[in-house]
This record gives C-alpha cells, structure tokens and sequence, in this order.
C-alpha cells in the first residue's frame, strides 16, 4: 500500500534522511535493573557544520612525502651546482680595442704578473681597493716570522682566540706549537691561529696589526692596509696588483713558501693536565693545490661576503717558462676562481708561441 505523506504522522525517512543530521542510535534501558529490561531506540543528533566554518586541521605531512620533498631540494641543489661548474668550466673570450682575444673575466678583479720582469700580462681593475679576506694571512706569516726565532716553543690558546673565530681547528687551552699555528694559517685558513699568533707576537695584538701596515708600505703595496691578522674584517682591503706582488715576495721565503704549497698536514697537539692529545688533519683550502694539476710555489684563498672567492697564487708556466702570480678577487663562486686562474693560464700559454712573456705588451680587457 503506498505510503501518504502525513504532516502528523513522525516519519523517519524524514528524519534520517531530508533533514541534515546525522542519528545515532543507541540503547538505553528503561530499568535501571532486572531481567527482561526493555530498550527504546533513542536519537542522539550530531549538527553538521555550517556553511563556513573552518575545515578539521589538515593531517601531517607523512615520512614519505617529507623525504620526497628533501629528495627534490637534493636534486635541484646538484643540478644547480652542475651548471655552475659548467658555467665556471667554459673559457669566456672578448677582442679588446686591439683586436687581441682576451679572456672575458668574470670575477670583479684580476692579473696576471710577471714578478721577474715586473710585467703586466693581463688585468682587469687590478688596482682597484677591495676587501681581500683571508689572503690577509700572508702578511700575518710575514710579520710574525720578523720576530721568532724558535719555531718549536710550546704555546696555549686561550678563548679570545678562539670566540667566533669561524673557521678554526683549535679549541680553548689547546697546547700546540709555533711550527703547528703558522701551518693551521696558511693551509686550511685557521682564524684562531691568525689571532694567537698576533697575541704571542714580541709587538702584542695591537703592534702586530701595525707593523703589517709598515711593512706594506715598505713593500710598496700603496692600495693595501689591514684592521685585523686574519681576514674576517672587510675593513682589511687590498688590489689585485699589490697582492700578485705579496705573493710572489711571500712564496720566496723558505719558512713560508712549502707550507703554501703543503696539501695536507697532520700534527698532535700537547697534552695538558685533565686534557688529553689529539690529533689535527688539515687540507688546502687551494684546490688547484689539491688537484695536482699545476706547478703551485705559492698561494691564499680568502672569502668573507664583503670580499667574494678571491685567490692569490704563483704558478710556474709549462716547458720550463716563468713563474707568473696570478690574483682573483671578488669572484661569484668558490669553484669560480681557480677555473677562471687556469683559463687565465691557458691562455697565457697559447700565445707563447707569438708573445715573449719577457717583454710582454700588457692584455686587459678593460
């Protein structure tokens, strides 16, 4: 029989269905004790949420799909490093006003220097003042080397060494030596053992920074000055052109020209009381050093935010040619400036058959 719609009459299709909540039915006993206890279906209504309220908190972002984002940043970040070494790889050359091909830098600043000859091969802004950052450490070698006079004396660091030094092996209290801190300076770029060796200078903290700037006036190196032994200060500023002079004057010195060309060194600190020995292992920070791949006499990298990728070095030319010091500064990226030095030599070596680097005629491609 079909069923009439009664507006009187309760209908639970109604109720379950054209109204919107949803019913729970649940049995609840009319005794609260006997056998035989008779239920009745009782409602218990659960109101839907209105039109516009906010939606449950999203669930968490599962183990899966966080290693498969970390996945991707990984791959971009390769990807992106591939193409700047490819970038960085690739020789970039220009025709000057001359119409010579020279290479088309793109570091900030850069020379190639003769320094039997005092030539001029190549430069871009190479005086123009900019900050050096770590190449600084070749004249803390210098000037600290003035004074010792015994390579082997035992000395402690303490904790101003060593507050935000950045890149530093050492630890406060360590106990190594002289030979040990001049090695930490120049190879992995210590800034600890920048700051103790200034400390334990005959001239204290203060008299060693000033008598870095003497001895760069006495060098000659007119755009150079320093504010602090190791680099970390942007204040300390220089031009490509007096450092390929420091460089090369740097690399003729017997106590500091083999540790420049050293690519890895280890060495044992000295135990203390409640303070035991370890050993330290240091790599060049001068890759071109590391690679094997030219004839190294000497060489600083150097690299704070202020300064950009720099790189002074003096390499030997193949077949018995001359040693030339080459300087970038101001490069974009690490890797930037030991590619654009070798384009800088690889290009020098092509024109030896028409150039005499002797007397050369000064490249630049400004």
């Amino acid at each position: 029989m079909k069923h009439l719609e009664n507006p009187r009459v309760f209908n639970y299709r109604t109720f379950l269905g054209a109204t919107r909540p949803t019913v729970l039915w649940l049995g609840v006993s009319l005794f609260a004790t006997g056998a035989g206890a008779t239920t009745i279906p009782t409602p218990v209504t659960q109101v839907a949420p209105e039109a516009g309220a906010a939606a449950p908190a999203p669930k968490k972002t599962s183990a899966t799909a966080r290693a498969r984002a970390r996945a991707a940043r990984i791959r971009a970040a390769r990807a992106k490093s591939a193409r700047a070494l490819a970038e960085a790889k690739t020789p970039r050359y220009r025709t000057d006003e001359a119409g010579n091909l020279v290479p088309e830098l793109r570091a900030a600043a850069a020379i190639v220097y003769d320094p039997a000859t005092g030539k001029v091969l190549y430069e871009e802004n190479s005086q123009d003042e900019r900050s050096i950052a770590s190449i600084t450490k070749v004249m803390t070698a210098i000037v600290f080397l003035e004074t010792a006079t015994d390579l082997n004396q035992e000395v402690q660091i303490v904790r101003t060494d060593t507050l935000r030094a950045s890149t530093t092996y050492l630890r406060t209290n360590d106990r190594v030596r002289l030979s040990d801190l001049l090695h930490l300076l120049l190879i992995p770029s210590d800034n600890a053992a920048a700051r103790a060796l200034a400390r334990l200078s005959p001239l204290g903290s203060d008299g060693f920074i000033a008598r870095m700037n003497q001895k760069a006036d006495d060098l000659g190196l007119n755009h150079t000055a320093y504010t602090d032994p190791s680099g970390l200060y942007a204040d300390n500023i220089s031009s490509a052109y007096d450092m390929a002079r420091l460089i090369s004057y740097a690399s003729e010195d017997d106590r500091i020209g083999p540790i420049m060309r050293t690519p890895e060194y280890s060495f044992r600190t000295i135990p203390a009381p409640r303070k035991s020995a370890r050993v330290i292992t240091v790599r060049s920070t001068n890759q071109i050093l590391r690679n094997g791949d030219m004839d190294v006499l000497g060489g600083k990298t150097g690299f704070i935010s202020k300064a950009g990728y720099c790189l002074a070095t003096l390499l030997k030319m193949p077949s018995g040619g001359p040693s030339l010091a080459v300087v970038i500064l101001g490069a974009s990226s690490n890797l930037g400036r030991f590619w654009e030095t070798r384009h800088l030599m690889t290009w020098l070596a092509a024109r030896t058959s028409t150039l005499s680097l002797a007397t050369p005629a000064v490249a630049t491609a400004k």
